[in-house]
């Protein structure tokens, strides 16, 4: 009996052999869920070691090791102890490290950014000694240097000046350059600044330097323990005047596309999970490398409720990574990065 004969449709003309009685016509994808190896062979999206960027905070001084109080297991290291961590991390097989400065002065431009000596370029040249084969990223921006903790130059009305920071960003983007960043990324959200910061780095004979563009950065409520780590908190009102609207996509997709157009060579989403629908967006949309930054209130979210015992730890911090891999990031810049590339090495 043919099926449509069994859902009393009546006997279909020139029926061939019986088909399989209905009830075994029902699909039944939990056959390939039965065991850990068989939903192994079938998964759609792999967690890998090559995923992950490892963010870093460097301070003056020596054995320094801080560990930030709103994000337990990180810490604020001294360059000595930070090329201790980019040595195992490069042994944990995390490709790459992204380094954020906390200098002892601060002024109005932020001028320590561009020094010579400044914290980030020593440690870049450390790093470069002791980890050759680890990818040293660069941020580029000024909320860690200013006094007034915004990303830039203010103008009187204490605005950032977009003009005004542009210079600076290349003088930043050319002294980390000079003292070994294989990427710089600008964070600061400022219109043009990879038009700028690229033919700035031509002409400084950095042709080879790549830049990953914070193209796509929110003005979000999960920052705050970065900001504590960084000591980058505003002195005063807040970045939604360079940073995006949570509520905007289509604004996104337009910041990616400059940006690309402007000679990005990847792209950054940030945060990371609550804006999954934009990383897929412009993954779609744009022909670069796409990254998404787990930021630090997503990290201590995780922790907290772990703590508290209201989440599996390791199950969360795996599922988490995987949504934002699935949702389209070519590799993430997260703190559990060491969790994971342990797990994965296991």
């Amino acid at each position: 009996m043919s099926f449509s004969a069994a859902k009393g449709m009546g006997p279909a003309p020139d029926e061939g052999p019986p088909l399989l009685p209905p009830e075994f016509l029902i699909e039944r994808p939990r056959r390939l869920r039965r065991t850990p190896a068989l939903r192994r062979l079938v998964r759609e999206t792999q967690l890998s070691r090559d995923d992950f960027i490892l963010p870093l905070f460097v301070v003056e001084g020596s054995s320094v090791r801080q560990e930030v109080s709103s994000m337990p297991g990180v810490f604020r290291e001294s360059v000595d102890k930070l090329a201790e961590t980019c040595r195992e991390a490069e042994q944990l097989g995390i490709p790459g490290v992204i380094l954020f400065g906390v200098p002892e002065t601060k002024d109005s431009e932020g001028r320590a950014a561009w020094s010579t000596d400044g914290i980030v370029q020593r440690a870049l040249e450390r790093i470069e000694r002791a980890s050759p084969g680890l990818v040293r990223i660069a941020d580029l921006c000024f909320c860690e240097y200013t006094d007034h903790g915004h990303c830039g130059v203010l103008d009187d009305q204490h605005d950032v000046d977009n003009d005004a920071t542009l210079e600076n960003l290349e003088l930043q983007a050319i002294s980390l350059s000079d003292a070994g960043a294989q990427i710089v990324a600008p964070s600061g959200m400022m219109d043009g600044m990879v038009a700028s910061i690229r033919a700035a780095l031509d002409e400084a004979r950095h042709d080879q330097v790549s830049i990953l563009s914070y193209a796509v950065k929110y003005a979000s409520a999960f920052y705050g323990p970065f900001r504590d780590a960084a000591g980058s908190t505003p002195a005063f009102g807040d970045r939604a005047t360079y940073q995006m609207d949570p509520a905007n996509v289509r604004e996104a997709l337009k910041e990616a596309a400059l940006d690309v157009d402007q000679g990005a060579d990847m792209l950054m989403v940030k945060p990371a999970m609550p804006y999954l629908d934009v990383l897929r967006r412009v993954k779609d949309k744009v022909d670069v490398p796409v990254c998404a930054y787990q930021v630090s209130g997503e990290y201590a979210m995780i922790l907290a409720a772990a703590q508290n015992g209201w989440i599996d730890r390791e199950r969360a911090m795996r599922e988490s990574l995987t949504c934002i891999k699935r949702a389209g990031a070519d590799f993430i810049l997260t703190y559990f990065a060491r969790d994971m590339a342990r797990l994965l090495k296991a």
